[in-house]
């Protein structure tokens, strides 16, 4: 913030409660395509067994989503996305907004924290699935203007020959797999059980060890203590379990 801005604290909205809310990144996409009175969704608030359900359900409008290589009908949006609330705890935190060039106004004091996560159905999985190819990097295509002229020096092996076979022994006969298609096994088991050991998933996806661990650092974490130690799991925006016992403890039972 600039020295020359000027806080406008007036009508005390410092003690009006906000929530701050994590969503998708594609979700926030899609919120930026409604109109100026238009509407994103609906937020319902429910009391189950002595416990608050917060769920956003998605305008229908806003469903359809567009993608390289894809139909705009063949990819929807998942719409239901329940909160994962967590306490605020001993942390002030306000939200500010800023109407034009001169002027920064206090909105509110937060007074909830939340994730906003999808319902996983087949339509979420096609989601994150496009997700994880377009942030893989894309290759360059340069034109010379003349051939390039290196003078090679035989030599008895090369440097890549021995990295190879040195390779070759630490992965035994396995063989990489497309990218894909490691991302399709991958999520299917986990939607089965939510932690497996490392040695678990290279059984099951038949995969190097270098490769998979790869894989498995974009789209998981590995527990380093507790009763899971060891294991890996989806990160939260891939996974679709119930939050763990510790984010349950964590969570605040009313709002």
């Amino acid at each position: 913030m600039s020295d020359k801005k000027e806080v406008n604290l007036s009508g005390l909205r410092q003690n009006k409660g906000v929530w701050l809310v994590k969503v998708p990144k594609y979700l926030s996409q899609q919120w930026e395509k409604v109109t100026e009175k238009g509407e994103v969704g609906k937020i319902s608030i429910e009391k189950k067994q002595g416990k608050t359900e917060v769920c956003f359900t998605l305008n229908e409008e806003l469903a359809a989503m567009t993608a390289a290589g894809e139909k705009e009908e063949s990819l929807q949006a998942p719409r239901e996305y329940p909160f994962t609330m967590h306490t605020v705890g001993a942390q002030t935190m306000v939200v500010f907004s800023q109407a034009d060039a001169d002027e920064v106004s206090l909105e509110g004091t937060v007074v909830h924290r939340a994730e906003c996560r999808p319902v996983v159905s087949d339509s979420y999985m096609k989601v994150k699935r496009l997700q994880v190819k377009s942030v893989k990097p894309q290759r360059l295509v340069q034109q010379l203007d003349r051939a390039v002229a290196t003078v090679f020096k035989p030599v008895a092996n090369h440097d890549f020959n021995l990295e190879y076979e040195k390779k070759k022994k630490s992965d035994g006969k396995m063989v990489r797999a497309d990218r894909q298609l490691v991302l399709d096994l991958l999520f299917s088991a986990f939607e089965k059980h939510q932690y497996y050991s490392f040695k678990d998933l290279v059984d099951i996806t038949k995969q190097p060890v270098t490769y998979l661990k790869e894989i498995m650092r974009e789209i998981g974490v590995c527990n380093r203590k507790g009763v899971h130690k060891s294991t890996w799991e989806l990160k939260p925006e891939y996974r679709h379990h119930q939050p763990s016992e510790e984010e349950e403890q964590k969570s605040p039972s009313s709002i």
